[in-house]
């Protein structure tokens, strides 16, 4: 298995096909509500999309896919995220459950209008 990766492309394709499903479709729903100009990289070996600076980090581990939009995003919607396991940048959506597209689009669209780096 690839550690090193320079693409989110190549990240992805490293997990099996069902794990493959969820980077997909999270990436997806980021680029949805992305806007034009937003770069795509790996930053701290996970995949890292940018627009003024770190728009968005995600990751898969066994459990949750982890999404790191930065602590100012999980301020703001804390009341939507009650129901998910989330630390002073991070929040951990399950694997088990289908992710919550809208959420994940209002939280990249927060940041995309929130940062000025």
């Amino acid at each position: 298995m690839i550690t090193t990766f320079s693409t989110i492309e190549q990240y992805i394709e490293s997990f099996d096909r069902e794990k493959q499903n969820i980077l997909w479709e999270a990436l997806r729903i980021i680029r949805n509500v992305a806007p034009p100009g937003t770069t795509e990289t790996i930053n701290y070996k996970m995949p890292t999309l940018r627009y003024n600076g770190n728009l968005i980090h995600f990751a898969l581990f066994k459990n949750h896919l982890g999404v790191y939009p930065g602590p100012d995003a999980i301020i703001h919607f804390a009341f939507e995220l009650q129901t998910y396991k989330t630390s002073k940048g991070a929040i951990q959506f399950p694997l088990d459950r289908q992710l919550p597209q809208k959420l994940i689009e209002d939280i990249v669209l927060y940041n995309v209008n929130n940062r000025n780096e």
